[in-house]
């Protein structure tokens, strides 16, 4: 294709309102985490609660990715979108209303499948929307939305409140209205189609053919790659910078805004970089690069400056290769019917097993070996990725042949 495709008012619009609903989303997950220690507090929670809470969310967003990734391509993608808005919307403020760990286990359930529902139709509808030289970074910018929302914005806005005497149930509710009106502008926005695949195949038949394609059994494997890394550090760095390397809580969450700002930046400007050169070189060098940031973080002493550039690198190369794998390298490698299950396959792939898994593994190997080895997990598995993105077959050209 020699002509870039103009941008047009209804693909900004549309990408923008997707982003808008994705930041919730990242709201939604990430919200939690800020309030956790007041929470446990006040419902007499311990850490091991606290593991169950975040679980559960994760599992529950993994088997509802797996079956309504699905159920959008059979039903239309703007159903399950606005659906998933409306109960997450919802959801978010009887999260207030929980006097236990039961009923916060409950709602987190519940709400992880509204979350995990939206995000594999998201996805699919901003490629959609998009045309084949924009499928990276427009599915790039709304990816980043999470990371922004969830993670930059969320903390800063919970920690205001409660500084400010703000009780931590009336937070959650604040995030109602706007869950709604996203919900009534994505209904306004995205293409509503009564059905995207026909309803006389069923979901294991759609779920097989997805897996005929071999470029989707190595992004199942390298999403848990991927989030092995995310989960790991995410989790765990905290103890390892103040337990290990005796930071202060200050220089600690200094060096943990990392992983937020490169996350942020790495999906925006390598899922760009993506539609100039092609899906495997970005991933490769992400790969690579992850593993060698990985590798330099363990032989950092006590030093903010180099933990949180050693830090931000590993996040730009590592968010990167989530939103390629989920996004763009998925949507190409199956027929346009199936886009939104081949992305619902691979994001059960790796919440189900790098969400469930990962913190278990990473907990044994800190009891076992001690928090200082808890890098050679993420460091194992980014050495797995590096060999499977070797293995990927491009799909930037041939999305683009069959657009042209």
């Amino acid at each position: 294709m020699s002509d870039r495709s103009p941008v047009t008012a209804h693909e900004i619009a549309g990408v923008a309102i997707l982003s808008l609903g994705f930041g919730l989303v990242g709201i939604d997950r990430f919200l939690i985490s800020t309030m956790y220690p007041t929470i446990a507090r006040d419902l007499g929670l311990g850490y091991g609660d606290i593991g169950i809470i975040t679980a559960a969310l994760a599992i529950a967003w993994g088997v509802a990715a797996l079956i309504m990734g699905n159920m959008a391509d059979r039903f239309g993608r703007a159903q399950v979108l606005v659906g998933a808005l409306i109960a997450f919307s919802l959801l978010i403020g009887l999260s207030g209303l929980a006097t236990g760990l039961a009923g916060l286990v409950m709602v987190r359930l519940v709400m992880g499948f509204a979350d995990g529902a939206f995000t594999p139709a998201s996805i699919a509808a901003t490629i959609q929307l998009s045309p084949a030289q924009r499928h990276g970074r427009n599915v790039g910018f709304q990816q980043t939305m999470l990371v922004l929302f969830g993670l930059g914005l969320s903390p800063l806005i919970v920690g205001a409140l409660l500084s400010r005497g703000v009780d931590w149930r009336y937070i959650f509710s604040l995030f109602l209205a706007p869950g709604l009106l996203v919900a009534w502008l994505t209904w306004r926005a995205i293409p509503r189609s009564t059905a995207i695949r026909s309803i006389s195949r069923g979901s294991l038949s759609d779920w097989a053919e997805v897996l005929k394609h071999r470029n989707i059994r190595i992004l199942m494997g390298g999403m848990l790659c991927w989030l092995t890394c995310l989960i790991t550090t995410s989790a765990f760095l905290p103890s390892y910078l103040v337990a290990h390397l005796k930071l202060d809580n200050g220089d600690m969450g200094i060096v943990m805004s990392a992983i937020g700002f490169g996350a942020m930046a790495g999906t925006i400007i390598l899922s760009a970089l993506s539609d100039r050169i092609g899906r495997k070189p970005v991933m490769l060098a992400s790969s690579a690069g992850a593993l060698l940031g990985l590798a330099l973080m363990g032989t950092i002493g006590p030093h903010v400056g180099p933990l949180f550039a050693c830090l931000f690198c590993i996040h730009f190369f590592n968010n990167a290769l989530i939103t390629l794998t989920v996004g763009p390298v998925a949507a190409e490698t199956v027929p346009g019917a199936l886009m939104t299950t081949a992305s619902g396959l691979v994001i059960a792939t790796g919440e189900l097993l790098g969400g469930g898994l990962a913190p278990y593994v990473g907990g044994l190997v800190a009891e076992r070996f001690g928090i200082e080895h808890i890098l050679r997990l993420p460091i194992l598995m980014m050495a797995v990725g590096v060999a499977l993105c070797a293995a990927l077959q491009e799909t930037l050209r041939r999305r683009e042949s069959v657009a042209a």
